[in-house]
């Protein structure tokens, strides 16, 4: 298992201080950005999705389809960035990790985490099912200031087909068996693609997370596509936490910036 892509420290967490004092709660945002596209790939909207991220003011961000390197964007956007989307979007507020999944002859894409917090390790899996689907599993781990234990950090993007997301379910599942054992902290969170619903079962009946819909008194949130969301495809699985609020962010700018929705948790530690 390649290490991922990892990030320096950030700019905001060295200049505050008083930062350790501050964090009983967590901002949790998970979304598809569609490399950076509008749906159906009309405009380049990479520099609206920053600012939308910032907006909401995240402690970590869950990124899939984020562009490492595309030289055949870069020719046709004028203003399309120098650096890669995951360095791009993280900007001076949060460290980075990247996970490349798929890599072709202009480029490569994958998976990214952001982080207000120190990112002590970052390990990328290759779980791809073909080599037409080319899948990873991100994991980081995060130190966050004044837990007597450290987060880790799943960023998925599941098979668009049910036997590939099987495998992918059972690694994910293989991977969290120890770190649930020894109760740590843990967050998966990224685009499931799954209309079956199993990743619930394997997670929150067998590893005991909650999806953090469903524990606000809900159902499985509805993000794609972002114009008319019909399908229950992007979601957040956590345990050693109380889900404080779960929020789909819908319409303007949200539903202009990818064909998925922004999925939001606000969590406590428990």
């Amino acid at each position: 298992m390649p290490e991922a892509t990892r990030g320096t420290e950030s700019a905001w967490f060295r200049n505050c201080p008083k930062v350790e004092a501050m964090i009983g709660q967590l901002r949790i945002i998970t979304l598809n950005v569609h490399k950076g596209l509008s749906q159906f790939n009309r405009r380049m909207v990479i520099h609206e999705l920053r600012e939308g991220l910032r907006s909401l003011s995240p402690d970590l961000v869950f990124l899939q389809e984020v562009l490492g390197l595309n030289e055949r964007h870069a020719l046709r956007f004028a203003s399309w960035p120098r650096a890669p989307q995951y360095e791009f979007l993280a900007d001076q507020g949060w460290q980075h990790a990247y996970g490349r999944n798929a890599v072709y002859d202009h480029g490569h894409h994958g998976n990214a985490v952001l982080s207000r917090f120190p990112i002590l390790s970052a390990l990328n899996e290759d779980v791809s099912n073909h080599r037409f689907e080319k899948r990873g599993l991100l994991h980081c781990e995060v130190a966050v200031p004044g837990w007597p234990l450290n987060l880790h950090c799943l960023c998925v993007h599941l098979s668009l087909h049910e036997r590939g997301r099987r495998k992918q379910l059972d690694a994910i599942a293989e991977r969290l068996e120890e770190i649930v054992a020894r109760g740590m902290p843990v967050i998966v969170a990224g685009d499931f693609n799954d209309w079956r619903q199993r990743a619930t079962s394997i997670l929150e009946r067998g590893l005991g997370m909650r999806e953090v819909s469903i524990a606000g008194g809900g159902r499985s949130a509805r993000t794609f596509p972002s114009v008319l969301p019909l399908l229950r495809l992007d979601r957040i699985y956590v345990r050693g936490f109380e889900v404080l609020a779960a929020q789909v962010h819908r319409g303007a700018p949200w539903s202009l910036l990818s064909d998925h929705l922004a999925l939001s948790a606000d969590l406590k530690q428990v």
